[in-house]
């Protein structure tokens, strides 16, 4: 079938392995070009069989699926690679997506399923398992620390970008038509704001923001 989308398969149980190309075999759209049973071979097979679709487990002996991801990433660019796992660490997912991956299944998902997946990642998506990606979003929100420049009020903003051009408290109150007393109270709540100790550091800081 011209059409059809052409899957390599790496996986290091021969159950699970015939047991996936058996499902995706199955499927009208799809066809199984090649199976292997380590990163060394995945990586080989892909070189040679150009595949549309290089599907990997993570744990393998010899090369691992994260070393043969990125190989294939790097030897068969239009190859899109999905790994299918059973882990749910979110180190393997992120060094799996930098390795190139598009796709992070989990073990366990239904065979309809992996086919829409797969074909969704055929045709140019990317795809995290619910799961984990809500996990993601979880660790992010509560890891990631607030921008101390989101808490300036709108004339403190004006303020520091003033600052960083290099201009005196005077400076700035005569360009903002403000006592330069009043400049005085702003740089005090601005560095208070962004914790830091000097003038000089909240102009570092606004302009690495830039």
């Amino acid at each position: 079938m011209d059409n059809s989308i052409r899957v390599l398969i790496a996986d290091d149980h021969p159950m699970f392995r015939e047991g996936v190309a058996h499902s995706l075999a199955a499927e009208p759209d799809f066809e199984v070009v090649g199976l292997a049973e380590n990163g060394d071979k995945a990586l080989a097979l892909a070189r040679e069989l150009m595949p549309n679709i290089a599907l990997l487990d993570i744990t393998m002996p010899g090369q691992d699926g994260l070393a043969a991801a990125a190989k294939i990433a790097k030897s068969c660019p239009a190859t899109r690679i999905v790994m299918l796992t059973v882990s749910e660490h979110q180190d393997d997912l992120m060094a799996a997506f930098k390795a190139g991956a598009r796709g992070y299944v989990l073990k366990g998902v239904s065979a309809p399923e992996l086919a829409r997946v797969l074909r969704s990642v055929a045709a140019g998506d990317v795809y995290v398992s619910p799961s984990l990606a809500a996990g993601i979003l979880r660790e992010q929100t509560r890891d990631r620390p607030p921008d101390p420049l989101e808490q300036l009020t709108e004339r403190e903003r004006q303020v520091l970008e003033l600052l960083a051009e290099g201009l005196s408290n005077r400076e700035i109150g005569n360009r903002l038509q403000l006592a330069e007393k009043t400049i005085k109270h702003y740089m005090t709540n601005i560095l208070e704001k962004l914790q830091v100790r000097s003038r000089v550091e909240a102009a570092l800081l606004v302009s690495r923001a830039r």
